[in-house]
């Protein structure tokens, strides 16, 4: 597929639109899932740590199979992709209200809401990657508050499901709202070439003469013919014995009459129809290992290295707050009557309100997107290891604000990966990006439960998250300074696909 210039407008903001619903719809109920994980807790009676992996799953599913999800949206296009995950997240929830145990909610809620919520979320963001490129900041900014402003208000509203209805009620009302996301996937028209599609013909012809056995012996072309001249012969024989050799004379008559032209045409035909299909596949498998390749490649750049790391020591660290923080209101004993608003919804707002300011920070060209990543990472660490000092619900609820406006980093990160890779190795790097973030989002919010189960407190976990969002900032600072105040100098020594990112940024 070939896609023209990005046009920064036009229908791209009827993406935007509907992108941003789409986050919307797929991501409320899980970002939200801590209220869910209460409820969770009082009718399974299972450990923090067992229970937290359903919202864990939900959350970092998606991304651990990026790399699928990639490969799904590269191969069938962002409309389709988003069609049949709407499917997936409204049937998954629809599933867990009938969960009868926790082990069921693993897969219906945690696999394939989880799923669904990955393929949506790498569709979403490629197509605004192809209609965007000077506003790419701000359009990623704008779907990306979609999830924000859906940990908002779905925070709220299963809390008032819950108590209207039940459980079960909440989660099948939940559910049925996600079918709008088929309305919204059905707007997401591809950004191709306004010339017509090539038809199977073009096709053929767009293959190297070197995969067509033109040049073979005339050997090999009478051995092709008498192998059709035999079949049809043998078949005759089988089904009619009196009449073979009456046909095979009837079809050596009929072969003779060819004339030369069009028996060398029908000889080339049939050379091609028996070797295309092995030269074919031979190409497929020539790409697949230039994939393996080119992930090599990418990690030969510091940067991009680097960055792997980081965003799986953030999401490992970063990520239990909006899950967690409800468990940790109630067990510093806090009362309900001093609850003005949940602390999941304060870091839903919050975090909007950080994707919107940080998107637009990184279209200013006076901005290093990368250490403004940096910095919140740095600042998400030293926020983690003041939590287990605050004891009220102002402290708590601030410090939910300030983690709110440092996760919306994840407006600037497509950004980063773009400007570190370039924009045609997005979808490649951001799916290994995204499992790795995957890995982080299912394995933080069991660690701190876990934690919890052992010592009956909160102070450990939160300090070994803090520790691991700060050792993933430092190691990211520690990889870009060289690299980018010498990307000039080492641009000619890099490989010839490898990116630094002053050198992805420029092209």
């Amino acid at each position: 597929m070939v896609f023209r210039k990005p046009p920064d407008g036009g229908w791209g903001w009827v993406i935007v639109v509907v992108s941003f619903f789409t986050q919307f719809l797929c991501y409320g109920s899980p970002l939200a899932v801590g209220v869910l994980y209460l409820e969770w807790l009082d009718a399974f009676g299972e450990g923090k740590g067992k229970t937290a992996w359903v919202g864990s799953l939900a959350n970092g599913i998606g991304l651990l199979a990026s790399p699928v999800c990639s490969i799904c949206v590269s191969s069938f296009g962002a409309r389709p992709v988003a069609i049949f995950s709407g499917f997936m997240v409204a049937g998954g929830l629809m599933m867990s209200s009938f969960a009868p145990n926790i082990y069921f909610l693993y897969v219906s809620y945690g696999i394939v809401v989880g799923l669904g919520c990955g393929l949506l979320y790498t569709a979403t963001v490629t197509i605004t990657c192809q209609y965007f490129d000077k506003r790419r900041g701000l359009a990623l900014g704008l779907i990306s508050t979609g999830s924000s402003v859906g940990l908002f208000i779905y925070a709220a509203l299963q809390r008032e499901l819950i108590e209207l209805y039940g459980l079960d009620g909440c989660l099948l009302i939940v559910g049925a709202l996600s079918l709008n996301i088929l309305a919204c996937g059905s707007l997401m028209r591809p950004l191709e070439s306004s010339s017509s599609p090539p038809t199977e013909k073009m096709f053929v012809d767009k293959v190297p003469d070197q995969y067509f056995v033109y040049h073979e012996k005339e050997k090999t072309v009478e051995e092709n013919i008498s192998i059709l001249e035999k079949g049809y012969i043998d078949e005759k024989c089988v089904n009619n014995v009196p009449d073979c050799k009456q046909d095979s004379i009837l079809n050596k008559n009929v072969l003779s009459s060819i004339n030369i032209n069009e028996k060398d045409t029908y000889k080339k035909k049939v050379v091609e129809q028996t070797n295309f299909c092995k030269q074919l596949a031979k190409r497929k498998w020539q790409l697949y290992l230039t994939y393996w390749k080119d992930t090599m490649v990418l990690f030969k750049n510091k940067v991009f290295s680097a960055l792997f790391v980081a965003i799986l020591l953030f999401d490992i660290g970063g990520f239990p707050p909006s899950l967690l923080m409800e468990d940790v209101a109630r067990s510093a004993n806090i009362s309900e009557d001093d609850y003005y608003m949940p602390l999941i919804s304060i870091i839903g707002i919050m975090t909007t309100v950080g994707k919107l300011i940080l998107g637009i920070l990184a279209d200013f060209k006076w901005v290093n997107t990368l250490y403004l990543y940096v910095t919140t990472l740095l600042m998400t660490g030293m926020a983690l290891f003041a939590i287990p000092f605050a004891k009220s619900y102002l402290t708590l609820a601030m410090l939910s604000g300030i983690l709110g406006f440092l996760t919306g980093n994840w407006s600037i990160f497509p950004y980063v990966t773009t400007k570190t890779v370039g924009i045609e190795k997005l979808t490649h790097a951001y799916g290994i990006l995204m499992f790795f973030a995957g890995l982080g989002n299912s394995l933080g919010p069991p660690i701190v439960g876990w934690f919890y189960d052992w010592t009956q407190e909160y102070d450990t976990a939160f300090y070994f998250s803090g520790f691991c969002v700060l050792l993933g900032g430092f190691l990211l600072l520690l990889a870009a300074l060289p690299c980018w105040n010498a990307c000039t100098n080492q641009s000619s020594k890099l490989p010839p696909n490898t990116y630094s990112y002053k050198v992805a940024s420029n092209a």
